[in-house]
Parts: C-alpha cells; structure tokens; sequence
C-alpha cells in the first residue's frame, strides 16, 4: 500500500489525470462500477475490465466485465516474451 505512512495526494493526483486528460475516462469507470453496485452485483475481489481493452483502442462506452484482478491485469506474451 503506497500511501500506509502519510495522506493520500488527491488533488495532486486530479491535476495530474485532467493534464493527461485522463479524467473523463476515470469518471466513465466509475460510472461502471456505480451500476454494478446498483444491479447489487457484488465487486468484491473482482475488477471492472473493458470489453476492449483502453490499450487496444477500446473506448469506456464500448462496455465493462467484471474480470479477477490476475486476468486483467495480465498480458498476452509472444513467444520471445515480448508483449503482444
């Protein structure tokens, strides 16, 4: 946990995603897991993973899963261990 000995810096971290424009995808992923909160699925120990991943092209509004923490955060290798 990064933030065990001192405060989180939360309006560090806004500056920094509104630069990036970063922002508005956040607030999408928030939406998503607003909704799976209100349908009463649980998100324990689960992440909110894109349908196509943000890295591949994919956009917010093209869907969410639910996916266990390891799957999503994975990737695929080539054989050479270089990313696909």
């Amino acid at each position: 946990m990064p933030y065990v000995n001192k405060p989180r810096p939360y309006k560090k971290e806004y500056r920094q995603q509104i630069t990036r424009n970063e922002h508005s995808d956040r607030m999408e992923r928030q939406r998503a897991r607003r909704a799976y909160d209100k349908k009463g699925i649980s998100r324990d120990n689960k992440d909110v993973a894109h349908l196509k991943a943000l890295s591949k092209g994919g956009r917010n509004k093209d869907g969410t899963r639910l996916e266990s923490p390891h799957k999503n955060r994975s990737f695929a290798r080539k054989p050479s261990g270089a990313m696909k």
